[in-house]
């Protein structure tokens, strides 16, 4: 993407960039130490690590299929979109203060749960507020600042470690600023002054047979990569 690319992104597209470098910060940033802290301080077992994380993932999987069919009835994005990023900011600091892994597996499904919650209206509404030819640039614009901030939460983690005497229950109350972060930013965005038709509440279609034989075989992909 050049400078004149960026300069043509609608600003909503950009302050979701923002929005998700800021929410991939906080999360990213305790990624890393949340087996550690299970498994040594909680004494949780490997086990229970997998049951917390399967459990978590497998709800914002199942959120991320009907939260778009949500927001496309209500024809509202936003509030999908800030709801999503509070309760994954706002879990974080009680995952600190944790002591059995069943509540981290309860937090950590509360997180996930905003993650499933918001990704899908949020893609919906990049899609919304640009053009066709703009797709690509706003989606890469996007992308490049959730990994941006991917790769900034471990280093974040990493330098906070070794230049201080915070502990690793510590970090999960630092990682609330970046979150918190990101909900300020995302009130901030605007949907279209003219939302889009509000869609029937009729029974959504989930056959495959609807789908293009291209979006198969790019489901299909991803899946196996997924896996």
């Amino acid at each position: 993407m050049n400078d004149s690319d960026f300069k043509n992104l609608d600003p909503t597209v950009k302050k979701l960039g923002v929005v998700s470098f800021f929410a991939d910060v906080a999360s990213e940033m305790l990624y890393p130490i949340t087996p550690i802290f299970l498994t040594t301080i909680l004494g949780a077992s490997m086990s229970s690590l997998g049951i917390i994380e399967g459990t978590a993932e497998a709800i914002a999987s199942l959120l991320k299929t009907y939260s778009g069919v949500w927001s496309d009835r209500l024809s509202k994005r936003k509030p999908f979109i800030i709801l999503g990023y509070l309760l994954g900011g706002i879990s974080k600091p009680f995952i600190g203060i944790s002591t059995s892994w069943f509540q981290v597996l309860f937090l950590r499904v509360l997180d996930r749960t905003g993650k499933g919650l918001r990704s899908s209206p949020r893609d919906a509404l990049i899609a919304d507020v640009v053009s066709p030819s703009q797709r690509g640039s706003a989606f890469g614009w996007h992308r490049s600042m959730d990994t941006l901030g991917a790769a900034v939460g471990p280093l974040l983690t990493i330098t906070l470690l070794s230049l201080t005497t915070l502990q690793l229950r510590s970090l999960y109350f630092f990682a609330l600023i970046p979150g918190l972060l990101s909900v300020a930013m995302a009130m901030t965005i605007k949907e279209q002054k003219h939302p889009l038709p509000r869609v029937a509440n009729t029974k959504t279609n989930w056959s495959l047979k609807q789908l293009t034989p291209s979006l198969k075989t790019y489901l299909i992909a991803w899946t196996i990569f997924s896996v």
